[in-house]
């Protein structure tokens, strides 16, 4: 597979997440806050270059490669995600840029389980879905382990890992997009290059 056509295969499974994600949404009720970006705004989140890949194809086709590189040059690793926008002083609350090409981690965040230590499904959630949805979080922990389907967190990386091993490595959100960046420009660049070798 070359690198075009990893991205697609990180799409492809992106939208089978969203769509299993959706059922999981309308049957159990919860799902992010609107305008909430407490997850975004954390910058400790990890991701892969791998499932940046499409964000970075994305990039490239509106001419913004430089540019954003050149942003991720001047910001400091502990910033937030730079497709974030806070609008809030806390930095909170916000969205995404381009919510369409956003990572896998995204993706997960209180929409699927993983298992935990005795082997019950876990929802993997934030403080404040708990607190603001305790009733709906209550029921859907009882659902996931008996009636209600979840996406499986750790079936997805295990997918990814699948693609490229090497671009689903774990980093830092800004360092993992910034891989993603540098690794389709060198992409694009060996193409244009076996397409006018004279040149």
């Amino acid at each position: 597979m070359n690198l075009s056509q990893k991205s697609e295969a990180v799409a492809l499974l992106f939208d089978q997440l969203g769509q299993e994600s959706k059922q999981f949404a309308a049957e159990s009720g919860l799902g992010c806050i609107s305008g909430c970006g407490a997850c975004c705004a954390n910058p400790q989140v990890s991701a892969s270059p791998l499932e940046f890949l499409p964000l970075a194809f994305d990039f490239y086709s509106k001419g913004l490669s430089d540019t954003i590189l050149t942003f991720l040059d001047s910001e400091e690793e502990s910033k937030s995600c730079i497709v974030y926008r806070a609008h809030s002083e806390d930095g909170k609350n916000g969205y995404c840029t381009n919510y369409a090409k956003r990572g896998l981690i995204c993706r997960l965040f209180a929409a699927s389980a993983r298992k935990n230590k005795y082997g019950a499904k876990d929802l993997i959630i934030c403080k404040k879905l708990k607190e603001e949805k305790a009733e709906k979080f209550a029921e859907t922990t009882l659902r996931i382990n008996s009636d209600l389907v979840v996406p499986n967190a750790s079936n997805y990386y295990q997918q990814i890992e699948e693609i490229d091993s090497a671009l689903a490595q774990q980093y830092p959100i800004n360092t993992a997009i910034r891989l993603a960046m540098e690794t389709v420009l060198r992409y694009k660049y060996y193409q244009e290059e076996a397409a006018n070798p004279e040149s």
